[in-house]
C-alpha cells in the first residue's frame, strides 16, 4: 500500500539524516557552522498543516526548527495578512518560507513584510505576479479543475457572513482522489479528503499585490503528474521567477508521496540562505 511506502520514507529520513547529526556532534574540532535558518511550511487549499507532517518529520530530524501555521484560506490579502503576522511575532532569525499550492501565492505576497525571510521554496505551487490571481492561472491552463460544470468537480457550501456570491469551495472526493492525490493509496487520499479544508471562491479569484519572488532566491519542487496545476504550468512560473527547478514523479501532493525530495530541496535552500548570513 501506497500508505506503507510514506512511512518508509519516514523510516528512511531517520536513517539518513541521524547518523549525519551524530557525527556532527562527533566532530568538535569542526570549523562552526552557520546558524540554520527557520522553516516556516505554508499549507494550501483542500490541505492543512498536517499535509507537511512527513517533511516536518524530516526537517526536525535534520536539526532544523520547523513551524506550520494554519492557513485561513479565507483571502489572499487576509491570509497573507495572518502569515506576516505570525512571521513577526513567532521566529527570529532567517526564514525560509515554503509554499504548496495556493500556499505558493500566499508566500509571495507575504515574505517582504518580514526582513528576516530570506528564501523561498514553492511546491506544485502557484507564483503570481502583481495583478495575477490563483484563478486566472489555473484558467488560463489545462487543469482538471477547468470543468465545463463546476459542480462535477466542487462541492459549494455557504459560510456565515459571506460577502455576496462567496461560497466556500470542496473538492468532490473522486476529484480529490483521482486529480489531488492521484499518486497515494485509496485509504490515505480518502482519508485526507474528508479532512479537507475549503477555500472561497473569492480567495482563489484576488488579486496578488505583491511578488517576492522578484527579489528573494527561490526553489521550485514541481510534480511531473499533476492534474491540478499542470507541469508546463509550473514550469513558467518557476522559470518566470528564476526558481532552482527539480522536478518529480509526483501528483498535486509531492510533500506527501515524495517528502524526501521535496526536504532535500528545502535544505538545499536553507543552506544557501544560511550561507549569506
Amino acid at each position: 500500500m501506497r500508505a506503507l511506502g510514506i512511512f518508509a520514507a519516514f523510516a528512511l529520513a531517520l536513517t539518513v539524516l541521524l547518523p549525519h547529526q551524530a557525527a556532527q556532534a562527533a566532530a568538535p574540532s569542526a570549523p562552526a557552522q552557520p546558524a540554520k535558518p527557520t522553516i516556516v511550511l505554508v499549507h494550501g487549499a483542500w490541505a492543512d498543516s498536517s499535509s507537511w507532517t512527513p517533511v516536518t518529520l524530516a526537517l526536525q530530524t535534520a536539526g532544523y526548527t520547523v513551524l506550520v501555521p494554519p492557513n485561513p484560506l479565507r483571502g489572499l490579502s487576509s491570509d497573507s495578512a495572518y502569515l506576516s503576522a505570525y512571521l513577526q511575532q513567532a521566529t527570529t532569525g532567517p526564514v525560509v518560507l515554503v509554499g504548496h499550492s495556493y500556499g505558493g501565492a500566499v508566500i509571495s505576497n507575504a515574505a517582504l513584510s518580514d526582513p528576516d525571510v530570506a528564501g523561498l521554496v514553492y511546491v506544485d505551487a502557484f507564483v503570481p505576479d502583481v495583478g495575477e490571481s490563483v484563478g486566472q492561472i489555473v484558467g488560463g491552463s489545462s487543469s482538471a479543475l477547468n470543468a465545463a460544470d463546476p459542480t462535477t468537480v466542487f462541492n459549494f457550501v455557504a459560510y456565515p457572513g459571506a460577502p455576496t456570491g462567496d461560497l466556500d469551495a470542496y473538492l468532490k472526493p473522486a476529484a480529490f482522489e483521482q486529480l489531488f492525490a492521484g499518486d497515494l493509496s485509496k485509504p490515505v487520499a480518502r482519508a485526507l479528503g474528508a479532512g479537507q479544508k475549503p477555500i472561497t471562491l473569492s480567495a482563489l479569484g484576488e488579486p496578488a499585490t505583491s511578488a517576492a519572488w522578484k527579489t528573494l532566491p527561490s526553489w521550485y519542487v514541481l510534480g511531473k503528474s499533476d492534474l491540478v496545476l499542470p507541469p508546463a504550468t509550473q514550469l513558467q512560473q518557476a522559470s518566470r521567477a528564476g526558481s532552482k527547478v527539480t522536478s518529480v514523479e509526483s501528483s498535486h501532493l509531492a510533500m506527501i508521496s515524495k517528502p524526501l525530495v521535496v526536504t532535500s530541496v528545502i535544505i538545499a535552500a536553507a543552506k544557501a540562505v544560511a550561507a549569506k548570513h
